[in-house]
């Protein structure tokens, strides 16, 4: 997944920074939809299986354990939020929407307005979940690594 997201955030970067008649720009952005859609899938089965193993997860003490747990509670908000608010838009948008050749929602003659507005949160939310993410690695690094010097990040690896 992490790969994945990589791409994702990439495909985003190229979109932003590359001009239209770029093919690399063009090739990433051409599988935003579907690799965000597949990613949206993934991180709600893995939150699932989170869930039932809660039990199994190791617990959270003190100011960094809280200072952790608000992290990945925002990391994973931001994973489901993300990419739910495109796919409201495209449930009532005019173009409609397909995963891997397979209509989703079909288009619409008018939109539905309260469908589109929370869309225009979806790239802010998505540079926010991605400097979240960031913040995640780095301060895993610098806690796990450098400090506890615990080998957590050889286990995630």
């Amino acid at each position: 997944m992490a790969a994945l997201f990589a791409v994702q955030f990439l495909s985003a970067a190229a979109h932003w920074a590359l001009p239209r008649e770029n093919a690399l720009r063009e090739t990433l952005w051409g599988s935003h939809s579907a690799l965000g859609t597949t990613l949206f899938l993934l991180v709600l089965l893995r939150g699932l299986w989170g869930l039932a193993n809660i039990p199994q997860r190791p617990t959270h003490s003190g100011a960094a354990g809280q200072a952790a747990l608000l992290g990945h509670v925002a990391i994973y908000l931001l994973m489901v939020l993300v990419p739910a608010v495109r796919l409201l838009a495209a449930a009532g948008g005019t173009r409609g929407f397909s995963y891997l050749g397979i209509p989703v929602f079909p288009a619409r003659e008018t939109a539905i307005a309260w469908t589109q507005a929370p869309a225009e949160w979806h790239g802010e939310l998505g540079w926010i979940l991605a400097l979240v993410v960031l913040g995640h690695i780095a301060m895993a690094t610098v806690w796990h690594r450098l400090i506890q010097r615990d080998n957590v990040l050889q286990r995630m690896t």
